[in-house]
């Protein structure tokens, strides 16, 4: 972390908290379109398979930029895409969060999510750790990156039909 004093550092634990939830409720109510107004042009929706670090040079499960993401987003409301048909219900926690770095205008905040999926009325658990980079701006945060580390991602994984 650069040099902030606690007091700063809570305050900005405390905010970087709150839109961390705001976004995993906006996942979970399946309000896409807010979904998609919280990123910056440029930034990256990433699921890595196993601990890669060169994300652009590895095969992921997911490896978005704006364009995808809105495709992505649009074969969810169109149920275009067989993962999507009927769509899960899900409802996700997230803990532990850590400040990592805060540099200039970005700043890396790691934690813990734990997603349970209900789709016909059977339930999957999800866990994983999760990295954003956020970019702060006049109007608030934005999603720079936001890297999804699934435990068991290198293993037999299922379709999904929502974003984590």
């Amino acid at each position: 972390m650069t040099e902030m004093s606690k007091i700063d550092a809570k305050s900005m634990l405390a905010d970087v908290t709150a839109f961390i939830w705001a976004e995993s409720a906006m996942l979970d109510l399946k309000e896409y379109d807010d979904w998609l107004d919280l990123w910056t042009e440029d930034g990256l929706y990433i699921m890595p398979i196993g601990d890669t670090v060169d994300f652009k040079n590895s095969v992921n499960l997911c490896y978005d930029n704006a364009k995808m993401r809105r495709d992505r987003v649009g074969r969810f409301h169109a149920g275009f895409s067989i993962s999507s048909a009927p769509p899960a219900q899900t409802v996700r926690t997230l803990s532990r969060f850590r400040i990592e770095a805060a540099e200039g205008d970005l700043i890396t905040v790691s934690c813990a999510e734990h997603l349970v999926e209900d789709k016909f009325g059977r339930q999957r658990i999800w866990a994983g750790n999760v990295e954003y980079i956020l970019k702060v701006t006049e109007g608030g945060f934005k999603l720079q990156q936001k890297v999804i580390r699934l435990l068991n991602s290198d293993g037999m994984l299922n379709s999904f039909s929502y974003l984590f």
